[in-house]
């Protein structure tokens, strides 16, 4: 039975209770008992019908406030953590800035005598084969002292740029001081690195700079020395070293390979 039904019940029930003419009615009294019953039983329903609603209303008002809560503890923590990424990525960006200038030249970019010697350590561990080269700009003093330190600065840069163009992955091209260079030539054995060196010379020799109308170039000299298992880097340096002051001495624009002492 639907409310509308049930209703009309109620009504039907309560005019038969109200005509007089059923007033001595045997059913009368229990009629009407049973009528003030489930009246009293349909107050006590909607009773606790209106405690249901309010409850679950005061339930739907606790959700959407503790969703509410939800959302702007959600939103904050969104925010952290936007702003700890942020951060963190700021953090590693200057980490390697910092990385990059403790161990590269500032002026030609290229690897700084402290990650050359970081590599030199590293393939002495691993006891890798490589190969040294020490490579001398020839009469750059000149250079600067005719023209100026910021045209040697030019020359530097544009003769760095044409090493990172011919070397390979793997090498490791520093700037040695002043107008020195080293290169670390991993895997290679004299014979390559010879061409490797070669080919580089030739690259340099093309390298031009204009100055007040004046065209520069420089050539290169060079020694070279094969790390041999059981040597010191530093005795395979020093061995590079004698071989760029031998091929100074010969007149320059070539290159020396050192001898196993």
């Amino acid at each position: 039975m639907n409310r509308r039904d049930e209703q009309a019940l109620h009504e039907r029930v309560a005019r038969l209770l109200a005509d007089p003419h059923h007033a001595d009615h045997p059913l009368h009294e229990a009629l009407g008992a049973l009528a003030e019953h489930c009246r009293s039983q349909q107050q006590q329903l909607e009773r606790l019908i209106s405690i249901s609603d309010r409850y679950q209303q005061l339930a739907l008002e606790a959700r959407e406030v503790t969703q509410k809560r939800y959302e702007r503890s959600l939103r904050r923590q969104q925010k952290l953590s936007r702003i700890s990424d942020g951060y963190q990525a700021m953090m590693r960006e200057r980490n390697r800035a910092l990385y990059q200038a403790s161990t590269h030249d500032p002026l030609t970019q290229l690897a700084n005598r402290r990650l050359i010697d970081e590599r030199l350590r590293q393939l002495d561990t691993t006891e890798r084969d490589f190969t040294l080269a020490l490579l001398d700009i020839d009469h750059f003093k000149a250079i600067n002292d005719r023209h100026g330190h910021d045209v040697g600065d030019r020359l530097l840069v544009a003769i760095a740029g044409t090493m990172r163009e011919v070397l390979r992955d793997d090498d490791l091209c520093g700037r040695w001081g002043g107008e020195e260079f080293i290169l670390v030539l991993t895997q290679t054995r004299l014979d390559e690195a010879r061409r490797i060196i070669d080919r580089l010379r030739e690259r340099v020799s093309a390298v031009t700079i204009t100055r007040q109308g004046e065209s520069l170039s420089v050539t290169l000299s060079a020694g070279i020395s094969e790390h041999f298992r059981g040597e010191r880097p530093l005795a395979t340096l020093q061995r590079a070293d004698h071989a760029l002051l031998d091929a100074k001495r010969s007149g320059r624009n070539r290159c020396r390979v050192a001898a196993r002492e």
